[in-house]
């Protein structure tokens, strides 16, 4: 399924690519977080979370989950980078859905951390905002879904952002017992 995405042309999307951004860490990890689609910095290193949004995300999953990113897996809703990193288009995350659908069914985790507002709604199928849909988890599928905010964000609001992310990755934390 790699191999296939890497080559994956059913978007405008795959024209402006630098490379896709499958996926990284345990393929068999409880924990599996979702965001929307790779930055600049992802798609140069064909990795996602990266950049300044990825070292906050490393920094707030050692100190609430006592975890780094090779303890669980990291995925977006979107393989390429949207141009001006603009949020990926209904088209676009609809060509995409099979892999991450794929990558969810494979690494079967217990929990699910989705991160902002287009992985959420991506996953949740509501038109609902993080703010609203925040705070609590849902079925999804076999496994429980965390909706928290993207670092991107608490890296622009500041502490309460970051403060309400970590209170949703203590949640998550409970929900992998």
């Amino acid at each position: 399924m790699r191999q296939e995405a890497l080559g994956c042309t059913r978007c405008p999307l795959a024209a402006t690519r630098t490379n896709v951004v499958f996926g990284v860490g345990d393929p068999h990890a409880d924990l599996v977080l979702v965001g929307e689609g790779p930055g600049r910095d992802e798609d140069l290193a064909g990795e996602p979370f990266v950049g300044r949004s990825g070292k906050l995300l490393d920094r707030l999953m050692a100190e609430e989950l006592g975890i780094d990113r090779t303890s669980c897996y990291i995925a977006n809703v979107v393989k390429c980078r949207p141009p001006q990193n603009r949020d990926p288009r209904p088209d676009e995350m609809a060509a995409c859905r099979g892999y991450l659908d794929r990558q969810l069914e494979l690494v079967a985790p217990k929990v699910v951390v989705s991160l902002g507002n287009v992985a959420t709604r991506a996953l949740l199928g509501t038109v609902d905002g993080i703010r609203r849909v925040r705070g609590r988890a849902y079925p999804l599928g076999g496994a429980q879904l965390v909706p928290t905010y993207h670092p991107a964000a608490a890296l622009r609001s500041g502490g309460e952002v970051v403060a309400e992310m970590r209170a949703d990755l203590i949640r998550a934390k409970r929900l992998l017992g």
